[in-house]
């Protein structure tokens, strides 16, 4: 099927798994991401594996995918882009709108040299993961030279000249013979939650978490850059909130915060760490023996706590009511970890009415499981674009979207 051609709307987890399988099968995909960097948020997330043992967590699952995808002679990488239009007759015709390249990947070295050069905390930003090319970005609202030309750093001290400020915008038109929508989620935002995110140095979030592990190795406290000796992670913040009107489990917390947590634990045995929580979700086939070892290391107890307060020191005091007695306890942590689910995508609703797609009540789009109303259409979903999903449950409903899109392309083969 070499004279076939995907389109592919997302470049996380779902999207890049599915170019992967399709390029794997002769078919060249066009892969369109609207940030600067491919790998959505599970690039960020760290390895958990605990005394050189792996724990499935799935981190390393994800950045395989970006390895395997970044360079493939038939994948057209699309970084910093949207799609505009689409309009089908024989073939879909998408316009594609692409950010000006202002570093070029041809030409840069990840050196850093721009990112520790420049003046303004964020105007540089860098990816998560070495196999993002380039490895550094210009953001345009932080950046200087976009407000008033003041300051060309990077640029000037660029050694391989890689960095052109005045790059253009561009558009493109392609074609393609099926449309794979895997845009993703967006996290949850706590900030309006009575747990001080934004207000309390202290008070991170699981992503937070993820990418301190990751890029710093250890945990700290943001205020100090201190160890802290107590930790608490809050879980469900974002999810199964009627309030919120976010019925749905995020499927993902528990694992993240329980493989984090055993992870902390077992390089620093003498960090205290509490996990608040509703119920705790079964998460892979060995999941029984894992829970019953992460009760013996980790205090666990059946409540979401109602308000945190700073006190002296930074510290944080959390109150939470004892399921038992009915009494309201007070407790002192260093630091706190909010879990934060999965919801929709910010542009769920754009896409949506770009493509035909039927919105959920729920925000998110409607996979529209009748596989044969999306063979009929050509339009394909995949991901956590439809809905809460774990890494591997994303990377199963990508394979699965991709032996879809394989028998629309070719719908005579058994």
């Amino acid at each position: 099927m070499g004279n076939k051609n995907v389109l592919i709307i997302g470049g996380g987890t779902a999207g890049l798994s599915a170019a992967g399988e399709l390029s794997n099968l002769d078919i060249h995909v066009d892969l369109v991401e609207k940030s600067d960097f491919l790998g959505g948020h599970a690039i960020g997330y760290t390895c958990k594996a605990t005394r050189n043992t792996c724990v499935k967590c799935g981190a390393c699952m994800v950045e395989e995918k970006l390895k395997d995808t970044i360079l493939h002679p038939k994948i057209k990488m699309w970084a910093g882009s949207r799609v505009q239009e689409v309009s089908k007759n024989s073939r879909f015709t998408a316009k594609i709108h692409c950010k000006p390249k202002y570093i070029d990947p041809d030409k840069c070295t990840n050196c850093r040299i721009c990112f520790d050069k420049c003046p303004v905390d964020d105007a540089i930003l860098h990816g998560s993961s070495k196999n993002n090319i380039p490895f550094y970005a210009v953001n345009e609202e932080k950046c200087l030279y976009f407000k008033d030309k003041s300051c060309g750093i990077c640029r000037d001290e660029c050694p391989e000249k890689a960095i052109d400020l005045d790059k253009e915008e561009l558009e493109h038109s392609i074609e393609a013979d099926a449309v794979l929508v895997a845009a993703g989620f967006h996290p949850f935002n706590p900030e309006d939650k009575p747990y001080g995110y934004n207000r309390f140095d202290n008070v991170v979030t699981s992503l937070d978490l993820e990418r301190m592990l990751k890029q710093v190795g250890r945990v700290k406290r943001p205020s100090d850059d201190t160890i802290p000796e107590r930790i608490a992670f809050i879980q469900c913040v974002g999810s199964r909130d009627s309030k919120l009107n976010h019925l749905w489990c995020s499927k993902a917390c528990c694992g993240s915060a329980m493989r984090m947590a055993r992870l902390i634990k077992g390089r620093r045995p003498e960090i205290d760490i509490t996990v608040f929580y509703i119920d705790v979700q079964t998460f892979g086939k060995d999941f029984e023996q894992f829970y019953k070892d992460a009760q013996e290391e980790l205090r666990m107890i059946r409540a979401i706590p109602g308000d945190i307060y700073e006190v002296e020191e930074q510290k944080l005091k959390i109150n939470f009511l004892n399921n038992t007695t009915h009494e309201t306890l007070e407790e002192i942590f260093d630091l706190v970890v909010l879990s934060i689910g999965i919801t929709p995508g910010k542009d769920n609703g754009e896409i949506a009415e770009l493509l035909h797609l039927k919105l959920a009540d729920s925000g998110f789009i409607e996979s529209g499981a009748e596989e044969t109303s999306a063979a009929n259409t050509g339009i394909f979903t995949a991901g956590t674009i439809s809905g809460a999903m774990s890494i591997p449950e994303t990377i199963a409903s990508a394979g699965k979207a991709v032996r879809q899109i394989v028998k629309h392309l070719r719908p005579n083969s058994s």
